[in-house]
């Protein structure tokens, strides 16, 4: 348990002075809606599903995803994407031209992109071979301004996750916020750390619908963590970030909780199937243990094989240009016709 954070110590000082935009919905919150007439929003009073402003801190959705990952409401956020949570975050706690994040390559691109456009240094400490952190490494990084250490675990591209024990001591010996990308949990046998929120004030967790859930095209991310950084970071979002649209659909994937679980079942499932079928293909070096819903594999030239698998109508991710990467190639794991498909073709090529 981390004790002696403050995190007033790490908001930016003109959020903390911020008045946040009040908008009608905010202002009135009665639930005895069915009954009332609106004419608060300057809305277009013809009726047609959308025509009223969506719910600005998405209660029902919200509601279902605390039940389902027994955290209380108070300490979860949505956004636009994961990439919008991120970037509140950003825009929260690190000072433009002041402040710097530490990043550890390889990982998920979205966070030096918004590095970059936050105006905020990205300091880069690379993974191990094996793809874990560099505890030692990572503390002599830091500075007086270092506010966010960044663990996609699973990650990404690599597939695997981070050592508990690494972990633990990060979020113990780091000042700053630790934020904890979790996207690909659901694949993992390894817990979220969602049950560690109450232990440790400093840390974020990012999840998604985009994976597991199999709505990538409503774009709804979740960040989870104390009540004060989630009071932080509604202060600054958008008031209408999550539309109807998204909302409405989230709360009908979200109600058929088993149906999710059945899918990644077997995209579990399927992944093993894949990763003993790659065995087979000559010219793949090495396949990477995997907690996600993709596999990375070394291969000769990762640049041929991806140009004659795009010959073949199959679309993969050749991730030689990443660090620790070269020459590897990120496959997703499909149903099973398309997986079938994938190794029919690698044997051909």
């Amino acid at each position: 348990m981390k004790t002696n954070f403050n995190i007033n110590n790490l908001v930016r000082e003109n959020i903390k002075s911020l008045k946040p935009y009040s908008s009608a919905r905010d202002e009135y919150k009665d639930a005895t809606t069915d009954e009332m007439v609106f004419l608060d929003a300057n809305e277009n009073p013809f009726e047609n599903g959308v025509n009223r402003y969506p719910d600005p801190q998405q209660n029902s959705v919200k509601d279902l995803l605390s039940n389902i990952k027994g955290v209380s409401k108070e300490n979860i956020l949505l956004g636009n994407g994961s990439d919008e949570v991120l970037d509140l975050i950003f825009r929260a706690f690190c000072e433009p031209n002041k402040d710097n994040i530490i990043t550890l390559p390889p990982t998920y691109g979205m966070y030096d992109v918004l590095a970059n456009i936050n105006a905020i240094e990205n300091k880069k400490v690379l993974l191990t071979e094996s793809f874990q952190p560099k505890v030692n490494q990572i503390l002599d990084a830091v500075d007086k301004n270092s506010k966010i250490l960044f663990l996609c675990s699973p990650n990404n591209p690599s597939g695997n996750s981070f050592s508990v024990e690494i972990v633990e001591e990060l979020l113990n010996k780091f000042n700053g916020l630790v934020v904890i990308d979790e996207a690909y949990i659901d694949f993992s046998e390894q817990k979220s750390w969602l049950d560690k929120l109450a232990d440790f004030p400093n840390l974020v967790i990012t999840q998604t619908l985009s994976k597991a859930y199999g709505l990538a095209g409503i774009r709804l991310g979740v960040c989870y963590s104390s009540k004060e950084i989630i009071s932080i970071l509604n202060r600054i979002k958008p008031p209408y970030n999550v539309n109807e649209l998204t909302q409405q659909k989230a709360i009908e994937r979200l109600s058929k909780i088993n149906e999710v679980q059945s899918e990644v079942t077997e995209i579990i499932n399927q992944r093993q199937l894949l990763i003993e079928s790659l065995k087979a293909v000559s010219f793949i070096e090495n396949i990477y243990p995997t907690d996600c819903n993709f596999v990375l594999v070394k291969v000769d030239d990762a640049t041929k094989r991806y140009n004659q698998l795009i010959e073949k109508g199959i679309v993969i991710r050749n991730r030689t240009t990443q660090p620790l990467c070269e020459n590897c190639l990120r496959f997703t794991v499909g149903i099973e016709l398309e997986n079938e498909k994938l190794i029919k073709e690698l044997l051909s090529i």
